[in-house]
Order: structure tokens, then C-alpha cells, then sequence
């Protein structure tokens, strides 16, 4: 089979406008949680999220008349994938044809569409629903939008598995070159949960963080006093090629695809298993598919939701999984920063654990100050960490049990430029 390599990233975070200023501001520490501004929170128990601020779509050669026919989550997909593409070297006529496909998950889809579209109807009848409402929610559109616009004529999925649609997008496009149907994958997340349905709906089952009154202090993975965690938006994509297609053009090379594992808990619709089993299952998937011992792992970029019962669960299961090498891994959340992307999680997170190894250098969990219970992993704390790795792991786990695992590592075959 194929080995797959990924040559080109892109993201739109509430922490930067593109995978370089994501990761750099994730470096630095700097938090993207800010008071709510797309709608009045007054009767919100939660007035806190981490939103994409300042995004105009003709940044990314987005036509005005084109970006009102797309939802918020269909604009960042576009935008990730531009960033990606432009920084894959690739050119548009080398991603035309059959031989290269697209994968975006989500979780919510249109979610924004849904609910305008909705007032609408209440407000002023079904007649002012617009023409344009379907193919501007369905979850799929993302990656039809992509497709029209770089004429993407090979495979196309969109997945939906809840907070591990990015990462199960990914898996898709892994297979899709590993197996011979593409020698070129546009792949990755996209979400824009930032609605009232969205934001009341977390709100009351108790998911969210309550910490209004200091933003930037509100998503704290692993930490004792962590109360939830806090959603935020955007889109991450990744640009997959085969190892001998990627070699072919001297392409630069952030690293490579090594294995994954997907597991379903079959618990709770909710819940994790509390021993952490299905967890520990995905992991261990990962690294018999790869055929890579544990032990040479070092670096997890954590689901680490800040929510209680998640972020114990988690950590008890990556002890298990690492056994005496627990001082030997260093562990962080990306969402102490970003907050939980939800659909979108998954791809930007990969997109980290990829600029983790390739830089060496890991960010630091903000707001762990001291670990709650049962949190006993070698957590960065305070600030970035330098170091050599060699092999990375993404965790990504969503309602109805669905727990993803993706293995990267610095492809030592090519050099970086």
C-alpha cells in the first residue's frame, strides 16, 4: 500500500486567520475566548466563546456574490483549503482531474443557514425561505464548494462522527491514496457552532463552561477547577499526497501518516467508558497499524475538552496505553486556547500535532494550574516546551461513543526545506 505524506496545511482559528498564526499564537499562549458578539447572550447561561474575529471571505479570493450563497462554516472550509493548497506548492491544474479527491467532516454543517432561515419563517412566512437554504446547510456542501472550485473530480466524502468529523475526514483521504484512488486528498474540518440553538443546547446539559466573567481563563483541560468547555469555530485542512507523488515534484514535506484506529465505546450517547477501553482501543490501533512500538512515542496533542469526566477518562486511558513511558510523552489541549472546534476539532488538531513535530516545538495547556483528579500525564504547563519528536498522536472523541486516533511522524526520508 501507499504511504501518505501531508504537504500543505491551512486554518481559520479564533487564534489566527492561518495554520502559521494558529500554531504560532498557541506557542505564545494567547487565548481566543472572548465574550460572545454574534447574538444577544442576555438570557444565556453562557456568554463566552472562541470566535473568529475580523474574517472577510475576499481575503481568500471569495466573491462577494458566492460568499452569500455559502454558510459561515462552508467560508472557512474555502479559506482553509486556499491557505492549504497555496502552501502545498501545488498548482491548480495538478489538482484537477480524478486523481485527486476531497474530504471535509462536520458536525453541525450549516448550522447558521438553519436558524436564519428559521426566523425568517417566523417572522415574515415560508414564503421568504430562501431558494438558496438547502445547499447552503447540507453538511456535505463544504467539500462540493471546494470541488466546483478547483475542478476536484475524484472521490468525495463528508463525514459526520460528532467532535470526530475532521479526524475521520481524515482517515478517509488516508485511505482513498493508501489504496490507489487518489494520488491527491484535500482534507480537514470545518464548523461555525456559535448559534443560540447551538450554544442553549450545550448550555443546558451542562457542557459548557460558566466562567463568564474571565474569558481567557475559561478553558482549562485537565485542570481541578475545570467546569466545561468552551466552543469555538473555524476550519483546518490538510493537504494529503501519496509519498512517491509528493517525492516526484520535491515537495515539502511536514510529515507523514503513519496509522490510525477508530473505536466505538458502546456505553453512553454522551459518556465516555469510564475505564477508558475504547479510548485506549483507538490508540492502540494506531500504532498496530503503523507497526510502531509505544514506546516511541513522543507527543499527544489531547482531545482534552476541559470538561471533568472527559479529560479523567482520557488520561487514564493514555496511561494505560504508555505504561512506564508516561514521563517520556509530553501531553497538551489545543482547546485551552481555541475552545472545542466540535466537527472542526479533529483537523485543526492534526494540523498542530503535524507543526508540533515538524518545529519541535510543543505549546503549553493554558489554565492548568494544578491537575484535577486522576490526571497524572506529563502535561506542558506554562510555557512551550522544545523538543525532538519523532512520532505524534491526535486524539479526537465525540458523542455516541466514536473514538478516533491519528499517528503522525516527521517522514525522515525527505528533508524539510
Amino acid at each position: 500500500m501507499k504511504r501518505v505524506v501531508v504537504t500543505g496545511l491551512g486554518a481559520v482559528t479564533s487564534v489566527g486567520l492561518s495554520a502559521k498564526d494558529t500554531f504560532s499564537s498557541l506557542v505564545a499562549g494567547i487565548s481566543g475566548v472572548s465574550e460572545i458578539s454574534k447574538f444577544d447572550t442576555t438570557d444565556f447561561k453562557t456568554k463566552i466563546a472562541a470566535e473568529i474575529k475580523k474574517f472577510d471571505p475576499s481575503d481568500w479570493d471569495i466573491p462577494p456574490k458566492d460568499a452569500k450563497r455559502m454558510d459561515l462554516f462552508s467560508l472557512y472550509s474555502m479559506a482553509a483549503a486556499k491557505e492549504a493548497i497555496d502552501d502545498s506548492g501545488l498548482n491548480t491544474s495538478d489538482i484537477t482531474g480524478e486523481k485527486s479527491g476531497i474530504s471535509i467532516g462536520t458536525g453541525f454543517g450549516g448550522i447558521t443557514t438553519v436558524e436564519n432561515e428559521k426566523e425568517k419563517i417566523l417572522k415574515n412566512g415560508a414564503s421568504r425561505t430562501s431558494p438558496f437554504f438547502v445547499p447552503m446547510m447540507i453538511p456535505n456542501i463544504a467539500a462540493g464548494n471546494i470541488s466546483i472550485k478547483y475542478g476536484i473530480k475524484g472521490v468525495q466524502y463528508s463525514p459526520n462522527a460528532a467532535c470526530a468529523s475532521g479526524s475521520m475526514a481524515i482517515v478517509h483521504a488516508f485511505d482513498a491514496i493508501r489504496n490507489g484512488y487518489a494520488d491527491i486528498m484535500i482534507a480537514g474540518g470545518a464548523e461555525a457552532p456559535i448559534t443560540p440553538l447551538c450554544i442553549s443546547g450545550f448550555s443546558n446539559m451542562k457542557a459548557l463552561s460558566t466562567k463568564n466573567e474571565t474569558p481567557t481563563q475559561a478553558s482549562a483541560p485537565f485542570d481541578k477547577n475545570r467546569d466545561g468547555f468552551v466552543a469555538g469555530e473555524g476550519a483546518g485542512i490538510l493537504i494529503l499526497e501519496s509519498l512517491e507523488h509528493a517525492e516526484k515534484r520535491g515537495a515539502r514535506v511536514y510529515g507523514e501518516i503513519c496509522g490510525y484506529g477508530i473505536s466505538s465505546d458502546s456505553y453512553h450517547i454522551t459518556q465516555p467508558d469510564p475505564e477508558g477501553e475504547g479510548a485506549l482501543r483507538s490508540m492502540s490501533m494506531a500504532f498496530k497499524m503503523a507497526e510502531v512500538p509505544v514506546a516511541k512515542l513522543g507527543y499527544i496533542n489531547a482531545h482534552g475538552s476541559a470538561t471533568e469526566i472527559n479529560d479523567r477518562v482520557e488520561s487514564l486511558a493514555i496511561k494505560k496505553l504508555l505504561g512506564g513511558h508516561t514521563a517520556n510523552v509530553l501531553v497538551n489541549s489545543s482547546k485551552s486556547m481555541m475552545g472545542h472546534l466540535l466537527g472542526a476539532a479533529g483537523a485543526v488538531e492534526a494540523l498542530i500535532t503535524l507543526s508540533t513535530i515538524y518545529k519541535g516545538t510543543v505549546h503549553p495547556t493554558l489554565n492548568l494550574v494544578e491537575p484535577g483528579f486522576g490526571c497524572t500525564l506529563n502535561y506542558v504547563k506554562d510555557k512551550f516546551i522544545e523538543k525532538d519528536i519523532c512520532y505524534g498522536l491526535s486524539n479526537s472523541f465525540g458523542f455516541g461513543g466514536v473514538n478516533i486516533s491519528l499517528l503522525f511522524s516527521r517522514c525522515l526520508c525527505i528533508k524539510k526545506s
